[in-house]
């Protein structure tokens, strides 16, 4: 062949070989998922970063610029949280709140969460679908709604209002119990530890209990086999739960305002909560900007401590036979005892006290005569609640349910289908660069606190998107689908995870056969993928709208009266002294999420573990 022959075959081959790789439906689902990404997590984190370093007018006069210098770089803000007479008060006394609060909730909720998994799934413990369904309440239940529950049982009269229950008796309850550090811990803690729970009972169920048995036949006591074989088969799944628990407790307002806010006791959270309120907006970003920080390093140790393991290993010649231990004579009946009474106090109790709370008339007086129902149904009366009728009759109750409603489901519906489609990247990917990409690029919301996230969306799409002057997004501000975009974007991390370990479990042989009879992509996804990944889809929708309902952090700062939600509205109602209207709307956002939770999991259609664990 001359040259000239050899030289167009080549180009021809390249030719043909871009044109391949152009029109390949899944490279084009990929750059358009890496653009997206890009635009809206990547973009939005840069802007935060950038704007701690540009200088704002309301702060001319402390740096004494002009006019001609706003906008311009400046590290007065960074200086001023790090290195000022401000720092104790601004940084470092939160950011030690922050940590205690932080490390404390994980120790408690890891040990708390663990040993429940191993009884649930290790143990011959009774009565395991009733705790199967008591265990996984308190994730339903959001912490806000447990701070209620815990002013309303411990609450004294010394910092005003009315006294909680326990004062009522004639307790004394001491102000460390009501408020503080140690309130919050154990509210927390019994509202994290369902997420270990989720992950390590996940895990013990791929271990096979051959390798249990093998070290009881070698002589072992229980002792050692928790110790040496089991704990470091399920100790990724532990890991995973410290990462997730101390970010999520790092980075909680709602609690925060609640149980600390009386005492002055602020963290990290309370205070950006406080700067971004007050358009103090430089501040507020530098201190989300250490959270993720905060968070970052928390995950680089995670993994290194992990190393190269990615999953649990089910080892063993039979498969996952599982053989339970048993409690004894004696460790049987108390145990179940003493979980009765646990979740009696822990789960029951919270949900009785938010009940009768929402049926009195006034707090602290727990009479006949103090019950009442006027603030689900009653009619407007100008000495109670400012005039405002019982919740049933409230238009801004009504808008505030069809907002929610509306919100979990379309935010259920796309997250779900992105989260999917993103899974999907990443188990095709596995090994490779766009995979690679795809799943770091997911992951960078959740190391940012919800109160930032929402506040950099807020400062991002308040004012027009444009591209040489042209209009790509209206400005969002107070409408519905900046909720919906920051809601689908904050929970794509757990979504894309629900749909990496869907799409893990589907053989790629599948879709090799399929493209050998000739079939394209768009009719191999329809007619094998999505079908097969049904009960992924299901599991992920319930993740994503367990979490979007109770969700108050993300949207508090980007609520408007007409995008208003039902956990914004018993915040609202909580701190304009209405706690039985708050209460009565949290009730009525547990049962929603509780009904809908009940009938996909008698369904068999959810698994909120294997969704969490993928």
């Amino acid at each position: 062949m001359k040259p000239q022959e050899q030289t167009y075959s080549k180009s021809r081959r390249l030719k043909n070989q871009i044109k391949a790789v152009v029109t390949n439906p899944y490279n084009i689902i990929v750059l358009v998922a890496i653009v997206l990404l890009v635009y809206l997590i990547v973009l939005p984190l840069l802007d935060m970063i950038t704007t701690t370093f540009e200088l704002a007018q309301r702060d001319l006069r402390a740096v004494g610029g002009t006019m001609d210098d706003v906008g311009t770089f400046t590290l007065y803000y960074w200086q001023r949280l790090l290195a000022s007479e401000l720092s104790w008060t601004m940084l470092i006394k939160p950011l030690i709140n922050s940590l205690t609060i932080g490390v404390c909730v994980s120790v408690c909720a890891i040990l708390l969460g663990s040993i429940l998994a191993w009884l649930m799934v290790r143990s011959d413990l009774p009565f395991k679908k009733f705790f199967s369904l008591a265990v996984i309440i308190p994730y339903m239940i959001p912490s806000w709604c447990k701070s209620q529950a815990w002013l309303s049982m411990f609450k004294t009269s010394r910092l005003g209002g009315a006294p909680g229950f326990m004062a009522s008796l004639g307790l004394d309850v001491p102000e460390w119990l009501a408020y503080g550090p140690i309130a919050i811990i154990i509210v927390l803690t019994l509202h994290y530890y369902a997420y270990t729970y989720l992950l390590v009972s996940s895990a013990l169920d791929s271990i096979n209990s051959e390798l249990e048995e093998m070290g009881e036949i070698q002589g072992a006591g229980k002792a050692m086999i928790l110790r040496r074989i089991t704990l470091p088969l399920v100790l990724p799944a532990i890991l995973s739960a410290v990462i997730l628990t101390f970010s999520k407790a790092i980075g909680t307002f709602g609690t925060i305002n609640y149980l600390g806010s009386p005492v002055q006791y602020y963290t990290l959270s309370s205070q950006l909560y406080m700067n971004s309120k007050s358009q103090n907006t430089q501040t507020a970003f530098a201190m989300a900007i250490l959270m993720i920080i905060i968070a970052s390093i928390a995950v680089f140790i995670n993994q290194k401590l992990i190393g190269s393991r990615k999953s649990y290993a089910t080892i063993g010649g039979k498969g996952g036979r599982s053989t339970l231990i048993g409690l004894g004579k004696v460790g049987k009946p108390v145990i179940t005892v003493v979980l009765l009474a646990f979740f009696a106090v822990g789960i029951i109790m919270p949900i009785v006290i938010l009940i009768l709370e929402s049926c009195m008339l006034k707090e602290g007086i727990y009479s006949l005569e103090n019950f009442t129902l006027h603030y689900w149904i009653g009619d407007p009366d100008p000495k109670i609640m400012e005039g405002m009728p019982g919740i049933f009759q409230n238009e801004d109750f009504i808008n505030s349910l069809l907002n929610s409603l509306r919100l979990t489901l379309v935010n259920g519906v796309f997250g779900t289908i992105f989260g999917q489609l993103l899974g999907y990247i990443t188990a095709k990917g596995r090994g490779k660069l766009h995979g690679k990409l795809v799943e770091q690029l997911v992951f960078i919301p959740y190391l940012i606190p919800s109160v930032a996230f929402g506040g950099i969306y807020l400062s991002m799409f308040s004012k027009p998107q444009t591209l040489f002057g042209v209009t790509l997004v209206p400005a969002l501000y107070g409408t519905f689908a900046l909720l919906t975009l920051v809601s689908v974007v904050k929970h794509l991390p757990f979504a894309a995870r629900a749909g990496t370990s869907n799409m893990l479990q589907i053989s790629g042989e599948l879709e090799e056969a399929a493209t050998i009879e000739g079939a394209g992509f768009f009719r191999r996804f329809v007619k094998i993928v999505f079908p097969l990944s049904k009960g992924g889809f299901i599991s992920g929708f319930m993740l994503i709208f367990v979490s979007i309902m109770k969700e108050l952090d993300l949207i508090i700062l980007i609520m408007t009266p007409t995008t208003s939600t039902l956990p914004y509205l018993a915040f609202t109602y909580q701190n304009g002294n209405s706690p039985q209207a708050s209460n009565c709307v949290a009730i009525v956002m547990f049962a929603i999420v509780f009904l809908v939770y009940a009938i996909a999991n008698l369904s068999g259609k959810a698994d909120l573990a294997k969704s969490m664990a993928g």
